[in-house]
């Protein structure tokens, strides 16, 4: 038809073409350009050339008024800077708010200075050459020399922005499994797709970066007690990890997660499995952590089975030869990391991968109990989020790629491997060697312990960790109780630097503690003995007070009298 326009409308976000007519208003053909590039009327302005010297403006004329020919380039200019592109899950990056550590680590020069060499260095003091110029924070030589396995998250950014143009164009996309919605070529899957809506297939690789470079407990003390557990029953525990993140300084721009307590949630164990239940107070300990300065960073289970009780030693199964991490814990790792997406500027999503870390307690080699550290590759958290990838029913060590089906539409995925002759070949992931989508993270202890919570002194019995109820360890007013009475008034600030006994204390209903407890959170955090003195005073903390001294009363009467303790009366 003569009287058909395709007209070219380009704009930063790419060029569409939308066909008109002579005679079609203007109005209607901005209508068009609002639904290809799915933004609203008054967000652009159209101009008829490059040149921007002919605004076509939305009236009722026709697109014939503005001498637009069969071909022409029209130029869409956003009139707002959070425009919105043709993804509309983009993220502006100045809205999006890092981590305290990417802020801090963003702001560091990152490259490693070099001492001057005697040999080769001969120039004066203040000069430099090519044997003490300072090394790139990505540099192999210098990572393989310090024997770290993968330069750090930061390292890899600061990799990408090195260029001329100082990473302008530098994206980190995350891995999407799924058809893309809004197809309008073709009937929904099964019954058709295309290469506009199908996912690209992808291809496995060992990840050369890590988001936490190292995984450290405050002190030893942190996780013999949650061992305690095992110990007592033989059944397996899980826990959350809950801390904060730092800068690790053994890596360039590295990142490490210091625990300083364990949470343990609602489960039922066994000695081969364990199983989580649904946490009603999951958002209480949030609540607590964040007032303590602390978030969730990690979890933690046990994968132990007593070999000799006498000499306290474990079997060793897991390693080179068997496994590392099981598909059903890659899985597990996986989904908590989807939950805990790491906050990142250069990802058109505001997120691109996860710090968030996984512990197992198992036997080393020597048949003694150790701990390793892992996190699994963004590309297992999109195979999970996606929920593609499923484990083998007899092989730990090997997951499976789902096939297709009329509900779900799986692209290839594959992985590279050396055959018998030497040659690098692609093989389809069923099954899919787990090994793949690890990433291992050093787990370790300070030589000098720290403790965002003071443990108590000698022969004080520790408040009970929440959930214990299987081995008859329960917290309840008894427990507060018989805790309580280990401490003089003047030692109440060394009663609360206990993580379990603030939980205890900000979810018990029976007591009048939750409007109030925030001030007590902010007097462990701060170390304050002042202001956990002037608490101590509160209506609502005598009150529990009494309810202490009535419990004293019913239990026993033999408590000793010679320091003045809670719960006990004055004769």
């Amino acid at each position: 038809m003569a009287d058909t326009l395709i007209l070219r409308v380009q704009s930063r976000e790419g060029t569409q073409r939308i066909q008109t007519s002579r005679t079609e208003s203007t109005e209607i053909f901005l209508e068009k350009v609002c639904d290809a590039f799915k933004v609203l009327i008054g967000q652009f302005t159209l101009y008829t050339d490059r040149a921007k010297t002919t605004v076509i403006k939305q009236t009722r004329k026709p697109i014939s008024t503005y001498k637009v020919k069969h071909g022409d380039i029209l130029l869409l200019v956003p009139s707002e800077s959070n425009f919105l592109s043709p993804n509309p899950a983009a993220v502006d990056s100045l809205c999006v708010v890092e981590d305290s550590i990417d802020v801090f680590l963003n702001k560091q020069d990152g490259r490693i200075e070099r001492a001057p060499d005697a040999k080769s260095c001969q120039h004066r003091q203040r000069e430099k050459c090519i044997h003490c110029t300072p090394l790139d924070p990505w540099d192999e030589s210098y990572l393989k020399e310090q024997n770290i396995k993968h330069m750090s998250f930061h390292s890899n950014i600061r990799k990408l922005t090195c260029g001329v143009d100082k990473g302008k164009f530098a994206m980190l996309e995350n891995i999407s499994c799924k058809i893309k919605p809004g197809c309008t070529e073709h009937p929904p899957w099964p019954g058709g797709i295309c290469t506009k809506c199908q996912p690209n297939a992808v291809t496995l690789n060992r990840q050369s970066y890590r988001h936490v470079d190292n995984t450290s407990f405050e002190n030893s003390l942190i996780v013999d007690r949650f061992l305690d557990c095992w110990r007592k029953s033989g059944q397996q525990r899980i826990g959350f990890l809950y801390g904060k993140y730092e800068h690790h300084k053994d890596v360039p721009l590295g990142i490490k997660a210091t625990v300083a307590a364990i949470y343990e949630p609602p489960q039922v164990g066994s000695p081969n499995s364990v199983k989580l239940l649904p946490d009603e107070n999951a958002d209480a300990v949030t609540s607590v952590a964040t007032e303590l300065g602390l978030i969730r960073v990690g979890w933690i289970f046990t994968d132990l089975i007593a070999e000799d009780l006498s000499l306290g030693t474990v079997k060793h199964y897991r390693g080179m030869q068997t496994h590392f991490l099981s598909a059903q814990e890659c899985i597990m790792a996986g989904d908590l990391q989807n939950q805990h997406p790491n906050a990142c500027r250069l990802s058109p999503d505001g997120h691109f991968g996860s710090k968030f870390v996984t512990v197992v307690v198992s036997g080393d080699k020597e048949h003694q109990i150790h701990m390793e550290g892992y996190q699994v590759s963004n590309q297992c958290m999109a195979l999970v989020l996606d929920d593609i990838l499923v484990p083998t029913r007899d092989a730990p060590e090997l997951g499976y790629i789902r096939e297709s089906s009329n509900e779900q539409y799986v692209p290839d995925v594959f992985y590279k491997e050396i055959d018998s002759y030497g040659n690098e070949v692609s093989r389809l992931a069923w099954p899919l060697p787990i090994e793949y989508l690890l990433i291992d993270v050093p787990v370790a202890t300070p030589l000098e312990p720290q403790f965002t919570f003071q443990p108590p002194g000698q022969n004080i019995k520790q408040f009970p960790i929440e959930n214990r109820n299987s081995i008859a360890e329960i917290q309840d007013f008894h427990a507060l109780a018989s805790y309580m009475r280990q401490f003089s008034d003047e030692q109440f600030m060394e009663a609360m630097s206990d993580f379990h006994l603030l939980l205890y204390l900000a979810t018990a209903d029976m007591l009048p503690l939750k409007e109030c407890i925030k001030t007590l959170l902010t007097a462990v955090k701060t170390k304050d003995e002042d202001l956990a003195r002037h608490w101590f005073k509160s209506e609502e903390w005598s009150t529990v007070e009494q309810l202490i001294k009535a419990q004293g009363r019913r239990d026993n009467s033999n408590a000793p009298h010679t320091i003045r303790n809670f719960g006990n009366d004055e004769d």
